[in-house]
């Protein structure tokens, strides 16, 4: 066989084999991709479904959620007024109108109104549910199992056997507490949605991920809704194998027959409030979908084989035959060469690649000795190089040991956790101090993505501010507090920033800061019990200082002057208790406020009277620039008029004499804003951060803007913040320093529902 032969058949064979390992790949690999895939989508889908399921539960919640906390609604729960409260359940049936049961209940859970015609005044089939939103002051959303007597009692519709499954139904239920300012609970609201009432609820996933979705929800096994219930008649039992897993509340992902055909599935178990597994969800694709892919693949990749075979055949037969005549001139050269006859050399005189390939070959053996001589020249010198690289890379990498394990040490021994991730969101470090603080081991974390990891820590509520520093959103680095295991930890939170300039990780800073928190409250508490043993002696020494000054027509000029001075400080002293007791009395949540329309022309006529006189002393001048049409505010009139009076204070004390204190006020959205100007000296951008703390008092050469506690300033910011407001300081535009408060305007449609 001479070589045309043999490279035709070679290159014939070398086809055969890459094709047929091309095919049996490219199926693999096909089949791989799309079991990948139907495992993703039926995930996905699960979790879509899972959130239609859920939706109309937040529906509701949030549809009741404005009406149940309106003033007229909690004084006719509080008084159990049950016309009123009937006629104010059929409104709210109206702007959800898929509810089929909502009843309002008292503290002891007895029925006040219904939708329903029942006599009852007891939640026979779902105290429980009620319970636990009292107990946790906090709205409760499940998945129950109530019988056809409690519908038909509490429902506003009828209920149909055709709907019920074992004489029971099952209702997506939302229990929510009624719970009015002061923190008294009134009652609660309790709303249902009878899911067997909506067989076609699952329709809604194919409009999304296509007819070859099937999804179905099961009561105790039995199907009461699915998307293809029109080709499937209900009721359709779960395999009792899968029924078992779903009641011990593990997921099942496998192939599961429904009907006559079978499919690949996944079901998640719904549980009640109790934990008692009533029913399933689940989403399924037809094997049958799967064979036709597999078999359209299969004929395709034969198909492209065949035709490629066929036409590799044919051009390799030709090749073969120009390449072989050039190619045994070249290889007797070769061998020339090699047995080391460097004069050699081959003429070819076609002028195609063959051509310029062999006068290539004889400018190859005209440099080869020149090549050779070079070649050993350079070689002495890269290996001399090579052992200058070599020494230079040991001692760089003796050093970043060194530098590695300061590292490690600093870490390991910082009373801080740190924790560190790559770009990926996966833990690349996660020190002794941070294992400590979440009670987590190594082998568990490193190298897992975060979400996992904050799962196990029980820190999941940091993950919004992982992916907003991932993501480059808000300030850098932020500063946010959560608590852990009965533990307040404070976390630092900065973006990791490679070479480039791009995003390479998250870095968070732990410290625990339940001591501080402990220690700050001791602080406080025996601030108060000093305040209150100080504030009676003094209240009595005014009080006979008063008498002594008013009586005493016997006193000299000197001792009246000291009996006065004396008075004055006995007044300072109690007006700094005062503040003490006010500022204690707030973080305690003792200060009670009384809500109501307030004007905030008044609010500034009386604050500018109070402080009038303060302000004369000082050569001050207060003008009101507050519009007469500026809507009332929903706030404590007396605790207001004690912002503003602090903030006037302030102003006319760090004015210079002569000058003039503006008040302003102004509506911004749903919030009117008023401000305090003055023309003083602007204070530092150090100090500002000190402005709203606790007895902090900023820096200054004039002994009179240093008295006081430091507490004003504080107890304005409690106070606003108890109105849903908030306080803040800006320079002034010419000048000076701006303090301004805004409160939520008083909404007449709200306050009176």
């Amino acid at each position: 066989m001479n070589i045309r032969n043999k490279l035709l058949f070679s290159i014939l064979l070398v086809l055969l084999v890459s094709y047929a390992i091309l095919a049996v790949t490219t199926f693999k690999s096909v089949n791989y991709a799309l079991e990948a895939q139907v495992s993703k989508n039926l995930e996905e889908n699960l979790r879509y479904a899972q959130s239609q399921l859920f939706a109309r539960a937040d529906l509701i919640t949030y549809s009741l959620s404005q009406p149940t906390t309106a003033p007229p609604v909690q004084k006719y729960i509080r008084t159990s007024n049950r016309p009123w409260l009937t006629d104010a359940v059929q409104r709210w049936r109206k702007t959800i109108p898929f509810v089929e049961v909502l009843s309002l209940v008292d503290p002891q859970k007895r029925v006040l109104t219904r939708l329903g015609s029942g006599t009852s005044d007891r939640l026979a089939g779902l105290e429980y549910a009620m319970e636990q939103a009292f107990r946790t002051r906090n709205t409760v959303v499940s998945t129950e199992l109530v019988s056809r007597e409690f519908l038909e009692q509490e429902g506003g519709v009828a209920i149909t056997p055709s709907t019920l499954k074992e004489n029971e139904a099952m209702v997506m239920v939302v229990a929510m507490p009624v719970i009015a300012p002061d923190g008294t609970l009134l009652g609660g609201v309790l709303a249902g949605d009878i899911i067997n009432n909506d067989p076609n609820l699952p329709f809604q996933v194919q409009e999304v991920f296509g007819k070859e979705v099937e999804v179905t929800i099961t009561q105790r096994g039995h199907r009461i809704a699915s998307s293809v219930a029109e080709e499937i008649p209900i009721p359709v039992s779960i395999d009792a194998a899968i029924m078992e897993r779903l009641e011990r509340r593990i997921p099942y992902r496998g192939e599961a027959k429904i009907g006559n055909s079978f499919y690949e599935t996944v079901f998640a178990p719904i549980a009640n409030l109790r934990g008692e597994v009533i029913g399933s969800l689940s989403v399924a694709l037809s094997n049958d979908y799967f064979t036709r892919i597999k078999r359209d693949n299969m004929r395709n990749i034969m198909a492209s084989g065949a035709i490629g075979v066929f036409l590799s055949f044919g051009l390799a037969y030709l090749m073969a035959r120009r390449l072989t005549r050039p190619l045994t001139d070249l290889t007797r050269g070769v061998e020339q060469i090699e047995a080391g006859e460097l004069d050699q050399r081959v003429v070819v005189t076609s002028a195609d690649e063959f051509g310029m390939l062999a006068d290539s070959f004889n400018r190859m053996a005209s440099t080869l000795y020149e090549r050779e001589r070079t070649i050993t020249r350079k070689t002495q010198d890269l290996q001399r190089l090579n052992e200058e690289l070599e020494r230079r890379v040991a001692e760089r990498t003796v050093a970043l040991r060194m530098e590695m394990g300061m590292l490690e040490a600093i870490l390991t021994s910082m009373a801080e956790g740190i924790v560190v991730t790559d770009r990926d969101n996966h833990v690349t470090l996660f020190n002794p101090s941070a294992q400590k603080l979440f009670d987590l081991v190594p082998h568990r974390v490193m190298h897992q993505p975060i979400e996992q990891v904050c799962d196990l820590g029980g820190f999941c509520m940091l993950l919004e501010h992982i992916h907003a520093v991932r993501a480059g959103e808000g300030p850098t680095p932020r500063e946010e507090e959560l608590r852990v295991k009965g533990r307040k930890l404070k976390v630092s939170l900065s973006p990791l920033i490679d070479e480039a300039g791009a995003f390479a990780g998250v870095v968070m800073s732990i410290r625990d800061v339940t001591m501080e928190e402990e220690v700050d409250r001791m602080k406080t508490e025996f601030i108060s019990t000093v305040s209150h043993e100080l504030k009676t002696p003094l209240t009595s020494m005014k009080g006979s200082l008063q008498f002594i000054l008013s009586k005493g027509k016997w006193l000299t000029k000197t001792e009246r002057e000291l009996l006065s001075i004396c008075q004055r400080n006995t007044d300072r002293l109690i007006r700094l208790i005062n503040d003490i007791l006010d500022i204690s009395t707030i973080e305690a949540g003792g200060m009670q406020f009384a809500f109501g329309q307030v004007s905030i022309g008044e609010l500034v006529v009386y604050a500018c009277e109070e402080i009038k006189g303060f302000a004369q002393g000082r050569n001050i001048s207060i003008v009101s620039d507050v519009a007469t049409d500026l809507p009332a505010v929903w706030g404590d009139h007396d605790r207001l008029i004690q912002v503003l009076t602090n903030l006037l204070s302030n102003a006319v004390k760090f004015s210079p004499s002569g000058k003039t204190v503006l008040v302003s006020a102004l509506r911004k959205g749903n919030y009117v804003t008023v401000s305090v100007a003055d023309v003083g000296r602007a204070i530092q951008w150090s100090d500002r951060d000190k402005l709203f703390k606790k007895f902090q008092q900023l820096g200054s050469s004039d002994p009179r803007e240093r008295s006081g506690t430091g507490l004003g300033l504080a107890i304005c910011k409690e106070i606003v913040e108890r109105h849903h407001g908030r306080i803040f300081y800006e320079s002034g535009a010419a000048g000076g320093n701006v303090f301004s408060f805004a409160i939520p305007v008083y909404e007449e449609t709200l306050h009176e529902q």
